[in-house]
């Protein structure tokens, strides 16, 4: 039955005092025809020291939001329900879901049915029996489409030169933390969090394990083209000052080239009687050097504008409920 409705996680987290051996955090986008078959089949299992789920609301515009609700009145584990004001990304809403946890560990995963509940157990078995603070799913074989693929590589390509991780590691939403960890994570109060970045800023202790990976049973990913860039601009903005460095050298080199066109310019018109007008190349050169200095320019506003956005506190998230629901431990 529905035990609670409040507006605030002060609130809420007051009454937090019993822990739990697993938290389920799960993101809710355009879920309505899955999420209720998700929960239903996690319901069924049963991890060492108890569960319960947490399930965020993204501002879905479909009706995810009556469906979690009716999910609450006959959980039979613990259950939290918030729901966001509007959409703020993925990552926002984990960040939410993982403040509200108060598992020994957490596991992350979406709502699309493509995580079979069977590994949960397994991943969660494993990181509290090998001691790890955070163990990440990778997939033998992936069931999604050809860019979408290509842009998860790309991903983790960037994320190996940008983050300080063990080299190859895959980088999944379908993942498990320690307390530990998830109490590390979610200190970082900025409107742009990257959940694997601040993971890898917490711990090396970081393990994966193989699981499988099912096609998506109904519905199309929510992750755009323009989401996943949003994405990769995050991952290389928030973590690192390596785009910077790229701009500086690119920078450089251009004015090396621009040193090397000079001098070559002045012996040509020391030893040549007859010039060549030069308006092809020159033209070329300025087009060349104007693209240069957008790049570096774009490089450093994207800098400058987040700093500006963080310090005049944009928002994570703003939550406008939040409901609990189930066998509640308190």
């Amino acid at each position: 039955m529905l035990i609670s409705q409040d507006n605030g996680l002060r609130e809420l987290r007051s009454g937090m005092t019993a822990r739990v051996g697993l938290s389920i955090v799960i993101p809710v986008y355009r879920g309505a025809a899955t999420i209720g078959i998700l929960v239903r089949a996690l319901e069924d299992i049963a991890p060492a020291g108890g569960m319960e789920i947490i399930l965020v609301n993204d501002g879905s515009p479909d009706e995810s939001g009556a469906v979690c609700q009716a999910l609450l009145k006959d959980a039979k584990w613990p259950m939290v329900y918030a729901e966001h004001g509007r959409n703020f990304g993925e990552h926002n809403a984990v960040m939410t879901g993982l403040r509200y946890a108060k598992g020994d560990y957490v596991i992350t995963m979406d709502d699309d049915l493509q995580n079979p509940v069977d590994e949960v157990i397994r991943m969660y078995d494993h990181a509290r029996n090998n001691d790890w603070d955070v163990v990440y799913s990778r997939y033998a074989v992936t069931q999604q489409v050809g860019w979408r693929r290509a842009g998860s590589r790309f991903a983790n390509r960037v994320a190996d030169w940008l983050l300080d991780k063990p080299p190859g590691l895959y980088l999944s939403s379908f993942r498990c933390m320690s307390a530990f960890v998830v109490e590390a994570v979610t200190k970082y109060a900025g409107p742009y969090p990257y959940v694997d970045g601040l993971i890898v800023q917490a711990t090396q202790r970081i393990d994966s394990i193989e699981v499988k990976h099912l096609p998506r049973a109904m519905g199309r990913s929510n992750y755009t083209i323009t989401r996943l860039v949003r994405l990769w601009l995050n991952l290389a903005t928030s973590f690192s000052l390596a785009p910077l460095r790229l701009a500086v050298w690119a920078g450089m080199a251009m004015a090396l080239l621009g040193a090397i066109g000079a001098v070559l310019t002045i012996a040509e018109a020391l030893t040549s009687e007859h010039l060549p007008t030069g308006w092809a190349s020159t033209m070329t050169v300025i087009l060349l050097l104007s693209g240069i200095q957008s790049m570096i320019l774009g490089v450093v506003g994207e800098y400058v504008g987040r700093t500006f956005l963080s310090a005049s506190s944009k928002p994570q998230a703003t939550i406008r409920s939040v409901q609990r629901g189930g066998n509640s431990s308190e």
